[in-house]
């Protein structure tokens, strides 16, 4: 965890919750086939080693497209979670949170306008615009790029994603970024770097990428490594 300026910003591994393999241990997803009650253990687990109240902690049912909601509280009901990819809250104090496995948490913040999101960017949700609709959400609120604290965690890399050539030609005609080669030197796709790319024509300069390549990484989950395996978090809040 790190906190800049009143922002807190976290990501989890997978270590340290009650899950049953293939889950183990700290699966956070709840749509993924794992026990319900191991993942809401698992989330007050993982709420409590952040000093947060897991009833405040906003959830989305991720959808790989570019829409955002704007929340202030917790939602009332399961039902009620949105189908969408990014939040952006006001409300100091309220945690959003992002699920992935290969795919790449964007948290951004400015402490000084009092505003937060969290963005699911997977390969599609990249090219579809996600992050740059949730900066604009945040803008929309009294947020200003030169302001925005960016933080994109876990990830599979360049180096891991292989894709078919043809996928690859159509991501970098969107974001030329993204173009990317295995270290065995076939077609890859390289979604961080996208990010980062897009981040920067919006003005975001206090930008930081995890290392972790989540493929190569066992202490992560990794869905094009394992395809039944758990969901990591990211976190973001105001004091």
């Amino acid at each position: 965890m790190a906190s800049e300026s009143g922002a807190h910003f976290a990501f989890t591994d997978r270590w340290g919750g009650v899950s049953a393999a293939p889950y183990e241990e700290l699966n956070l997803g709840g749509a993924v086939g794992d026990d319900r009650e191991a993942v809401l253990r698992n989330r007050e687990l993982a709420a409590q080693a952040l000093g947060l109240d897991a009833s405040r902690v906003v959830w989305m049912n991720q959808v790989h497209g570019p829409d955002v909601t704007v929340v202030d509280g917790p939602w009332p009901t399961e039902a009620d979670i949105p189908c969408v990819d990014a939040l952006v809250t006001t409300r100091r104090g309220l945690a959003l949170a992002v699920l992935t496995a290969d795919c790449t948490p964007v948290l951004l913040a400015d402490p000084v306008a009092g505003v937060v999101a969290a963005a699911h960017a997977g390969r599609p949700g990249m090219v579809a615009g996600v992050v740059p609709a949730a900066v604009r959400a945040m803008v929309e609120r009294g947020a200003e790029p030169a302001r925005i604290i960016a933080r994109t965690g876990p990830a599979v890399c360049g180096r891991c994603y292989e894709v078919p050539a043809e996928m690859r030609a159509e991501v970098a005609a969107v974001e030329p970024a993204a173009y990317a080669e295995t270290s065995w030197g076939t077609p890859a796709v390289d979604v961080t770097a996208g990010v980062h790319a897009q981040l920067e024509r919006l003005g975001v300069r206090d930008r930081e990428r995890s290392p972790v390549c989540t493929l190569e990484s066992h202490d992560h989950f990794s869905y094009r490594r394992d395809k039944a395996t758990g969901r990591l978090a990211g976190y973001v809040w105001l004091d």
